[in-house]
């Protein structure tokens, strides 16, 4: 049983920065991956940002540059930088863990809303 807490979430103007963060608790600190995801309203869950165990990332192409993900292994806490935010970039955000797969099931989230 793995289960996730989302923080660092808010409203902010275009241009701006938030960091999220999410920690995980269960089986996480045995997965080679944890990333974050967003839901934007009605669309699907995309991920946005990935981090291996020995720190390999990976990011969608829409937040390359302006988004940096990050990990505290001991905590099993995962880090979202978000600089330059842009309106499109408003979702619920999530982060999850990879046994694998993506695990199956997900924290609350965390609002971001970014005005124009």
């Amino acid at each position: 049983q793995v289960q996730f807490v989302e923080s660092g979430g808010g409203l902010v103007q275009a241009g701006g920065s938030l960091t999220l963060s999410c920690t995980a608790s269960g089986s996480s600190f045995s997965a080679n991956l944890m990333g974050w995801f967003r839901r934007a309203p009605g669309r699907q869950r995309d991920l946005v940002a990935s981090i291996s165990r020995n720190g390999d990332t990976n990011y969608a192409d829409s937040v390359k540059g302006r988004f940096t993900i990050s990990r505290d292994g001991a905590k099993n806490t995962v880090f979202l930088q978000m600089n330059s935010l842009k309106p499109e970039d408003t979702a619920v955000y999530y982060c999850n863990a990879n046994f694998g797969n993506w695990y199956g099931g997900w924290g609350q989230g965390t609002q971001v809303t970014v005005s124009s």
